[in-house]
């Protein structure tokens, strides 16, 4: 029995340990080849740069305007979380609590966007938008991430608040609350890894597309980061150490917000998983 438990421990390190390599090399490739030359890149690959000089990331940095990027990306994300998150929470809480005609059929309506890709729709999108005179703005970029992150938000948070007892509402309503005050102080608090979970699926998302930027933004001022890494995509040739200097730099804000919440965002996923 000693035996069949250690060697399934020794096998699961083993599994996790190639897990880890396959995941871990292309960054390690991108962050090392940002420090190459084009000739050094294509002639060794897979080797040590010969010198850790952030040449290239400083000219990415400038030729690209990932300072201004940078910043659009910010504001884009943070409005675009807080969209989803306090829209998509106040609507998982009604579905959850109240009972009303239609109910259901609102809760499959919204939950379909799971599967239809909202790429599918860019022309109707874009047509509304324009219409708006919201085409090259943050604010209409802004609009597309909530209305698509909603569908992904409202799900899993109903089903967390499905899990909050009734007794918990009912005892603070009894005390005088009023039902804005049992979903800010009550619910909002006990789904928070819930929270948590939306919020970083969301600003990954948010933070990496192309897409819908591409479309909708015209103006450099605008530029989100995925654009502005763009720039140094030729027609007929690419360059290949910007293009991985540039993405190096860009990647950082997600690792950092990742490391600072990975342990409600563990806990959100072991939790929903239970659920």
């Amino acid at each position: 029995m000693l035996r069949i438990n250690l060697f399934s421990k020794i096998l699961f390190l083993i599994l996790l340990s190639l897990y880890f390599v396959v995941v871990a090399t292309p960054f390690l490739l991108m962050f090392f080849n940002g420090f190459k030359t084009t000739r050094e890149l294509f002639l060794k690959p897979f080797e040590m740069p010969d010198s850790f000089a952030p040449e290239n990331h400083i000219r990415a940095w400038e030729r690209a305007g990932l300072g201004t990027a940078f910043l659009n990306s910010i504001v884009v994300s943070g409005a675009g979380i807080f969209g989803v998150l306090f829209t998509s929470s106040m609507l998982a809480y009604v579905l959850s609590r109240y009972r009303f005609r239609f109910r259901r059929f609102i809760y499959v309506y919204i939950i379909l966007g799971l599967a239809l890709p909202a790429r599918l729709a860019i022309i109707p999108i874009f047509l509304l938008l324009n219409s708006l005179k919201l085409t090259d703005t943050r604010l209409g970029l802004v609009l597309v991430y909530i209305a698509t992150g909603a569908s992904f938000a409202t799900f899993l948070l109903k089903n967390f608040m499905d899990g909050i007892p009734l007794e918990i509402e009912e005892s603070a309503r009894m005390d005088g609350a009023s039902p804005w005050t049992v979903y800010r102080r009550i619910a909002l608090p006990l789904i928070k890894p819930a929270l948590v979970v939306v919020g970083l699926v969301n600003f990954v998302n948010i933070w990496n597309d192309f897409f819908f930027p591409f479309i909708i933004i015209t103006s450099k001022a605008k530029e989100t980061v995925p654009l502005a890494v763009s720039l140094f995509y030729g027609e007929y040739s690419n360059q290949w150490p910007m293009i991985a200097a540039a993405l190096t730099i860009s990647v950082v804000p997600i690792m950092v917000v990742f490391f600072l919440f990975s342990k409600q965002f563990i806990s959100g996923i072991t939790q929903g998983a239970i659920k």
